[in-house]
């Protein structure tokens, strides 16, 4: 037996370096270093993005692309040095890439001139705005490449882990603490001021709830996937707690309903007797005990988060998350009549459809949506629509079929990836992949009345969920691979 689990660590050890250099113990010590650099600065680039208002102004969104190049730099050095390099990881991001090429392509002038601005001489409305998306989509996926090289091992892992779920917590407390503290403008942040639709860092609630319910999916999976980690539990059943008593606090509508169907895909996703072990010797109480130990716990969790979902409701927000839920009609009907604003969701979206039907293919360009629908929103022009409140629209009418046609590529990728991950033989990778993809489904639930996504700190949280769902693949091929090859199962040994 010892001599089959030698050849089966080799196998492994070959597996690793097939994909790409998921361990760094076969390089030298200089590529090793340079490896946990590159890693420990993506997790210091994410931590302060998150600072300046989740990063929206031009300035801060230089500075993040240009660390995140640098960072690259340094990637492609140790790539070199230790000459390791595969291509796998790109075959999940490659539909991105494409896409940021097409948002390039987009405002590059290949039309003749029209007028003295220049208009029409391009596929996009706003060239200078869509090469300025390029530049950031591009930026984000080469962040997310190097997250999915560098994080390599189950602590990586974990630090990742832990450093979303960090910056969640602090953006919690700097929210409540704001709420109950600030007097005036500009709360250690000069550009906060004293309005409703502010909250925590953020200039908009809605942005800070995107924040929260990617965050509260992570804490959530890790809880109840891994429920016999007890200890794990009684750390981060708070910590989710807190994470919604801020997201209530933010009285954002999209936030709160979209937290309620995660808890109701975690509940749906779970599957209570995949966890039970057989016994040697199957036995009705043995089976029954096993059985009521997964439950038991489950359901205690499960109780304890509606119990804290409806303390948080109905004590902490109260009236205003009642009067806001009320006034959620009106977003859906027409406003301002008298002048002609027509700012309600219902006519953006009616006229968001109008300009998809004009450009189908190829879209309106990436950044030049808020030129565009001036032409199809029917108002006065007091208030010209700068997003449009429903991101699968916008990207409908952003990047027409073209676009659209990558990003399912993409996601469609993901989704067999993730699988991959749910299949894990490793507790740890399975409750990390279904807290990310709790905290994703949050995302994309919001994402039809609001644009979250928009804002550089929630893209590249939202990657980093990404990363996390996607890292089941090398762990299956280390559980099943060389097992079947040497015509055994696992149930001869664990090879953990």
């Amino acid at each position: 037996m010892n001599e089959v689990l030698e050849i089966v660590n080799l196998e492994q050890e070959n597996v690793i370096m097939k994909r790409g250099g998921r361990e760094q113990d076969s390089t030298g010590p200089v590529a090793r270093l340079l490896g946990r650099v590159v890693f420990s600065s993506l997790l210091v680039i994410i931590a302060i993005t998150a600072i300046p208002y989740g990063t929206v102004q031009p300035w801060w969104i230089a500075i993040f692309e240009c660390a995140v190049f640098v960072v690259a730099i340094l990637a492609v050095i140790e790539v070199s040095i230790g000459k390791r390099w595969s291509g796998d990881n790109l075959k999940l991001f490659a539909p991105l890439l494409l896409l940021s090429l097409f948002v390039a392509f987009q405002s590059l002038p290949l039309f003749s001139r029209i007028g003295p601005l220049g208009l029409g001489s391009s596929l996009s409305a706003d060239p200078y705005g869509t090469r300025l998306i390029a530049i950031r989509l591009f930026a984000l996926v080469v962040a997310a490449l190097l997250l999915l090289r560098y994080t390599s091992n189950k602590t990586r892992l974990r630090k990742l882990i832990y450093s979303i779920i960090a910056i969640g917590i602090a953006s919690a407390f700097f929210g409540i603490m704001r709420k109950n503290l600030q007097q005036g403008s500009g709360f250690f942040l000069p550009g906060l001021t004293i309005v409703d639709r502010s909250f925590g860092q953020f200039v908009n609630r809605n942005h800070f709830a995107f924040l929260m319910e990617m965050c509260l999916g992570l804490s959530l999976g890790l809880i109840v996937a891994e429920s016999g980690r007890h200890r794990r539990a009684m750390v981060l059943l708070p910590v989710s707690a807190f994470l919604w008593v801020a997201l209530i606090y933010s009285n954002s509508r999209g936030g709160i309903l979209a937290s309620l169907c995660q808890l109701l895909l975690l509940g749906v996703m779970l599957d209570p007797l995949n966890r039970l072990k057989k016994p040697k010797v199957a036995t009705r109480w043995r089976l029954l005990q096993a059985l009521a130990s997964g439950l038991a716990m489950r359901v205690f969790l499960g109780l304890c988060l509606i119990a804290l979902f409806a303390f948080g409701v109905f004590w902490i927000g109260g009236e205003p998350v009642v009067f806001n839920f009320q006034q959620a009609a009106t977003d859906f009907s027409q406003q301002e009549m008298q002048n002609n604003v027509n700012t309600s969701r219902k006519e953006i979206w009616s006229a968001t459809w109008q300009l998809i039907k004009a450009h189908p293919v190829a879209g309106v360009g990436f950044g030049g949506y808020w030129v565009g629908i001036t032409r199809y929103h029917n108002a006065s022009g007091a208030m010209t629509p700068q997003e449009a409140h429903n991101d699968y629209l916008e990207l409908m009418a952003s990047g027409g079929i073209i676009g659209c046609a990558l990003v399912v590529w993409f996601a469609v990728m993901f989704l067999k990836r993730a699988r991959q991950t749910l299949r894990s033989p490793d507790p740890y990778y399975r409750a990390a992949g279904l807290g990310a993809l709790i905290g994703l489904f949050g995302v994309a639930v919001h994402s039809f009345v609001d644009f979250g996504i928009h804002i550089t700190i929630n893209a590249l949280v939202l990657f980093g969920l990404i990363i996390i769902a996607a890292q089941g693949e090398g762990v299956a091929e280390l559980y099943s691979g060389p097992p079947q090859r040497l015509g055994i199962t696992r149930r001869d040994f664990d090879i953990r």
